[in-house]
């Protein structure tokens, strides 16, 4: 089970954790699954793909539907957002985080199952499809991620306001950094009303234009994005959407997220 979940990650999720249900006095019934044990079923679904009933016992210690629960709790608690911020806010204070130059991209996945932000995928013949769309910083450090259906093309940014991260990035003394100085795009989001909100909140758009021949140079900026979604790839629960709510693959998105960042702090010591 340690090796699912590191001492230094148990260290910080487990400050953040909602506490458990008090037990009652009488017929407590059977003791609670801990949470350690949980989160290493949920680990184990993330990184390998298996379905929730196929969870070993064996290697982590309880049954699939217990992570399951669990990790549908840790969500409605805003687990997730909080971890990253925590990891963000250490990332700033070791000066490991460059927002002054942010890139922004999507990407298709499959959704077999169908749900709600699922949509006819473009590249995909028309398939049941979901899109990730993740903000990165100058190093790939993920800063916000969404899911939208597999049919939006581009995001609203000015609509969901992910083009910067949801919560000020703290970790240094003065003002907290919740906005980058200039954000990276495709020809995706070549349209003004992606251009004017972004110029209102003080960010420079840097957004390929339509129809323009390739070798603009914003590539080289642009490029962590992609090295990112391979990070998050790597999880392969994320490869293709089986859970038909909406909110448990965002929670699992958002996990893999505080993963990855968690990863880039530790590759600098």
């Amino acid at each position: 089970m340690r090796d699912l979940v590191p001492d230094d990650s148990w260290a910080r999720i487990a400050p953040i954790l909602p506490p458990p249900p008090q037990r009652r006095n009488q017929h407590p019934g059977r003791r609670r699954t801990d949470d350690r044990t949980a989160l290493a079923g949920i680990l184990f679904v993330l990184r390998t793909g298996a379905a929730w009933r196929d969870v070993p016992r064996q290697e982590t210690g309880c049954s699939g539907v217990t992570p399951w629960r669990r990790l549908r709790d840790w969500i409605e608690a805003g687990v997730w957002p909080r971890l990253h911020a925590a990891i963000l806010a250490e990332l700033r204070k070791a000066g490991l985080l460059e927002m002054d130059d942010c890139a922004i991209d999507g990407s298709h996945v499959r959704s077999p199952k169908g749900g709600a932000h699922t949509g006819p995928s473009p590249v995909d013949r028309g398939r049941p499809g979901s899109k990730h769309h993740i903000v990165v910083d100058r190093r790939g450090t993920p800063l916000a991620v969404s899911l939208t259906g597999g049919n939006r093309h581009t995001m609203s940014l000015s609509s969901s306001r992910s083009s910067v991260p949801s919560h000020r990035i703290r970790g240094l003394r003065g003002r907290p950094r919740h906005r980058p100085q200039r954000l990276y795009a495709d020809r995706g989001y070549d349209f003004d009303k992606y251009r004017r909100p972004l110029r209102r909140r003080g960010i420079a758009p840097k957004i390929a234009r339509r129809g323009a021949p390739h070798g603009s140079g914003l590539g080289k900026a642009r490029w962590v994005v992609e090295r990112t979604f391979a990070w998050l790839h790597q999880f392969k629960r994320l490869r293709i959407r089986y859970e038909m709510r909406a909110d448990l693959y965002l929670g699992l998105l958002q996990l893999a997220r505080g993963i990855t960042c968690l990863g880039n702090l530790r590759a600098a010591f």
